[in-house]
Parts: C-alpha cells; sequence; structure tokens
C-alpha cells in the first residue's frame, strides 16, 4: 500500500462486498459498504436489520472524513471491545475512511469465549476488505468563473496545464465555467485566475 499518498487524498473502498464466515457453527454474515454520511450508515444498517431480522447481534463499524475523524463502533450485545473494536481496527489497519464494516452474527450453540469473538469480527472484517477494492479518492474543490469570449484560450491554457475538470460552460459574449480540481491545486488556480483582468470568479467551494 503506497505510504506517500497527497494531502488532499484518501484512501475508501470501491463497492459494496459481502459474504459469511463461520467458526464453531456461528455464522458471520460481514458487509463493507462504502459512505460519505451518517445517514447513509443508517439506510444500510436498516436494509439489514430487515435482511436479518431474527440475529442477535449486528456488530459494526464505521470511518468518516477525509482525516477519519468522525468514527463509531458498537457491539451490539456482546462483551465490550470484542466485536466493535476489532471491526475498527481493520479499518484502520487498511488506513480506510467513508467505509461501514457490519457482521451479523447467528449463534452456533457454542460459545466462542472473549478471544474467539474477537478473533472471528476481526477476520469477518478483513474479509469484507480483502474481498472489495481499495482506492484512492481525491479532494476536489469547484470554481465558478465568468469572462468575455476572448479570453477563452486564456482559460483553456489554464485548464490544460493543470489538468482541470470543466463541469458546466455556457458560452456566449459572457462566458461562463465551472471547474473543478483537486485541492492542492487551489493556490495554483487561485493566482492565475486573480492576475487575470479579464476573469470574474462568481463562487469557490
Amino acid at each position: 500500500m503506497e505510504e506517500n499518498l497527497e494531502k488532499d487524498s484518501f484512501l475508501t473502498i470501491a463497492k459494496i462486498s459481502s459474504g459469511l464466515y463461520k467458526d464453531k457453527n456461528s455464522k458471520f454474515h460481514y458487509y463493507a459498504f462504502p459512505v460519505k454520511t451518517e445517514e447513509e450508515i443508517k439506510e444500510q444498517q436498516a436494509e439489514l436489520r430487515k435482511k436479518y431480522y431474527d440475529a442477535r447481534h449486528h456488530c459494526f463499524a464505521y470511518v468518516l472524513g477525509r482525516d477519519g475523524d468522525i468514527f463509531r463502533a458498537s457491539d451490539d450485545g456482546e462483551p465490550n471491545h470484542s466485536a466493535g473494536d476489532p471491526i475498527l481496527g481493520q479499518i484502520r489497519s487498511n488506513n480506510l475512511t467513508n467505509i461501514l464494516i457490519v457482521v451479523v452474527r447467528y449463534f452456533g450453540g457454542t460459545k466462542l469465549g472473549v478471544s474467539g469473538l474477537i478473533q472471528a469480527y476481526k477476520t469477518s472484517a478483513s474479509l469484507a476488505i480483502e474481498e472489495n477494492e481499495i482506492i484512492e479518492e481525491l479532494v476536489k474543490e469547484q470554481v465558478q468563473i465568468k469572462f468575455p469570449y476572448p479570453a477563452m484560450n486564456e482559460v483553456m491554457k489554464l485548464v490544460k496545464r493543470l489538468d482541470l475538470e470543466i463541469l458546466h460552460q455556457k458560452m456566449e459574449l459572457d462566458c461562463e465555467m465551472t471547474l473543478e480540481f483537486r485541492e492542492k491545486l487551489r493556490p495554483s488556480v487561485l493566482e492565475f485566475l486573480e492576475d487575470s483582468q479579464d476573469i470574474e470568479i462568481l463562487g469557490l467551494e
């Protein structure tokens, strides 16, 4: 895994992954979801609670935000720190964010003990990640600009030089354009735009 990621990027998962892990007749249904908000998390959890309505434990952990500073882990009735923390540990060890992992357990009649539970939830979370795809996402910003048509060449030079993405454009005597760029390019983009007498910044987000 890359160590020297740009500060305006983070690692997350590309899709939903799921599977089943068994230990002494206990069944652990594991799921990993790419998520961006706590609302999305609640929706995914609600769906799983409908699907596995008779399961005793819906244990989970999630991490949100570019710096992974929003997170939570739940044992959902299992012994303290035997389920949520091992799941969270796998997310952290893979340096992931914007991810939810849920492990739904059906008791198989044989107690696993705390150490056994920790291992089972850790393995389930690990498999959910392994069977997914880890991707690098960029933190991006957008700027909306207005300029007279003759300044189009100047704007397109900026687009080409910094590899900006044109999200929207209106081509008239006065042109408008919305550009998207990775966060680390912000000083270069703003410097160029502010140095140009023909280009007006309408909005930046």
